[in-house]
């Protein structure tokens, strides 16, 4: 450096997070990968069908509020982590569709097997 040379180094400035988009994307996430784990383990899903469906449409509960929240803070933050948002939202409302299929799913085989038990006697 020469003398009389000043260099100003910039702070990094912090920019605000959209933290509503983040958790809709983790529940979301959460919600699929529990889909997941119904597919590669049904006798899992058998045993504790309530528990997982449960679970699922909790996660579809949050996503899709939590997902709004940050689509409208995300267009206050110049469009950050919007995307991120629609697809939480989309997710959680496939988490529904699915929780309310597998609660038909685990009637109708509760159902069935009511029925095959009443015949064998």
């Amino acid at each position: 450096m020469v003398a009389g040379d000043t260099q100003q180094t910039e702070v990094p400035v912090a920019r605000p997070r959209n933290t509503p988009a983040r958790v809709a994307a983790w529940a979301a996430a959460l919600g699929a990968g529990l889909i997941v784990a119904i597919v590669l383990a049904p006798m899992f899903w058998l045993m504790y069908g309530g528990f997982y469906t449960v679970f699922m449409f909790l996660c579809g509960l949050v996503a899709i509020p939590a997902g709004h929240l940050g689509r409208r803070r995300g267009k206050r933050l110049g469009g950050r982590d919007r995307g991120v948002a629609l697809l939480a939202i989309v997710t959680g409302w496939l988490l529904i569709l699915c929780a309310l299929v597998l609660v038909l799913a685990y009637v109708g085989l509760v159902a069935g097997l009511g029925v095959l038990v009443d015949s064998a006697s």
